[in-house]
């Protein structure tokens, strides 16, 4: 299912979504962070770009990785997001292609999933603090009995570690 939006502003600029209706809810107690991981391996190659060269061209072109380029994983959903200009149809096509590769067309190269599993660590290893701390009283009442209060996005970094790569293909 697809929707179609005008906006006229900003002027020029065309905003891609990809939503997909998985989360870390979603997840087996051996795969608490693998849809998080699963969000990041889009950018690390697909059927149709190989590792860095989707992001690099869209920086080649003015789109930056961050702000024009990103994605989320949150309990329900992971969602991409592009952000493009729309007066340029090659780079409006580059852009649905990659959507259509990161809904079926991952690579999921054992060496690059490696790569990436110290990239997700860094996250939850920055995440630690207070406000983590703090979360970690609140999620459990807020949530009071329900997948919610045990499945953070960010997962278990002994699941990130030691899953086998063949797990993100289930």
């Amino acid at each position: 299912r697809y929707f179609l939006r005008g906006n006229g502003l900003p002027e020029g600029q065309l905003a891609l979504r990809l939503a997909v209706r998985t989360g870390s809810v979603d997840e087996d107690d051996d795969q608490r962070g693998l849809a998080h991981l699963l969000e990041h391996m889009a950018f690390n190659g697909t059927d149709r770009f190989a590792p860095g060269e989707l992001v690099a061209y869209f920086e080649s072109v003015g789109v930056r990785f961050g702000p024009h380029v990103n994605a989320y994983t949150s309990f329900d959903e992971t969602v991409y997001m592009l952000d493009l200009p729309s007066d340029q149809p090659d780079i409006v096509a580059k852009g649905l292609t990659a959507l259509a590769d990161y809904a079926g067309g991952l690579t999921l190269d054992p060496a690059e999933i490696d790569k990436e599993r110290g990239v997700v660590i860094e996250e939850w290893r920055g995440g630690l603090g207070a406000s983590s701390r703090l979360r970690d009283q609140q999620i459990p009442v807020l949530y009071y009995e329900s997948k919610y209060a045990e499945r953070l996005p960010i997962g278990k970094p002994e699941v990130l570690k030691s899953f086998e790569p063949e797990r993100l293909r289930d």
